[in-house]
């Protein structure tokens, strides 16, 4: 991004379209090198090449970028996860599930800094666009589950989804530790305290699965 772009109002529907991408896609970049509790709005329009003001008039706060940034990301995992997820068994399902995770770090960061940190410095008015957004995308989460694992009912796919987004954001800050924390866990006596993320959040899937569907009706 150049400097440029900070005096290129963008008029167009197309070119706010393309403007507020280059700001999500900056914002994907800069959570790869570091922590989401580090990244400021300042930061975030530095690196896109914008002021600070032209950043706020496509998201209001740093919170409102990474919302969008995590909607997206869900979008995009559902145009490659049918094509991951096997038909019929539940636990090749769970298994399949959890790997096409572990292949979405982003996603996982974006979930588990959820509750904790993005939920915060936001408008009533931009969560509840959030929220309407990404309930539509797990409704669509659902529907593809329920597909894929037939005895699963529409009620379960859902819950099933809200489950898996609750390991995710259970599992994932803890087989990501900080530096110091990955340090400590290295030593042999604290092994049992490393978190494998694929293999665990496998296995939770697997029991989530299997107890859903045993609590379901006959």
């Amino acid at each position: 991004m150049t400097a440029d772009l900070d005096f290129q109002r963008a008029r167009s529907p197309e070119q706010r379209e393309a403007r507020r991408r280059a700001i999500l896609g900056v914002a994907a970049e800069l959570l790869a090198e570091m922590p989401l509790s580090e990244i400021s709005l300042r930061e975030l329009a530095r690196r896109v090449g914008l002021s600070k003001t032209n950043v706020v008039r496509y998201f209001e706060t740093r919170e409102a970028v990474f919302f969008a940034l995590l909607n997206q990301e869900i979008d995009d995992w559902l145009t490659v996860l049918p094509a991951e997820l096997p038909t019929g068994s539940p636990l090749p399902f769970a298994d399949a599930l959890a790997a096409s995770l572990a292949r979405r770090p982003l996603l996982c960061e974006l979930w588990s800094a959820l509750g904790t940190e993005l939920e915060r410095n936001i408008s009533a008015d931009t969560v509840r666009d959030f929220k309407i957004t990404h309930s539509a995308l797990q409704a669509r989460l659902a529907d593809l589950f329920s597909v894929r694992v037939k005895q699963l009912s529409n009620e379960n796919a859902r819950e099933l989804v809200s489950l898996m987004i609750l390991l995710v954001c259970g599992l994932w800050p803890f087989a990501n530790p900080a530096p110091a924390v990955a340090e400590a866990v290295s030593d042999p006596r604290l092994a049992h305290s490393r978190v494998d993320f694929p293999e665990r959040l496998g296995r939770a899937l697997r029991v989530t699965v299997t107890g859903l569907l045993a609590l379901s009706p006959a």
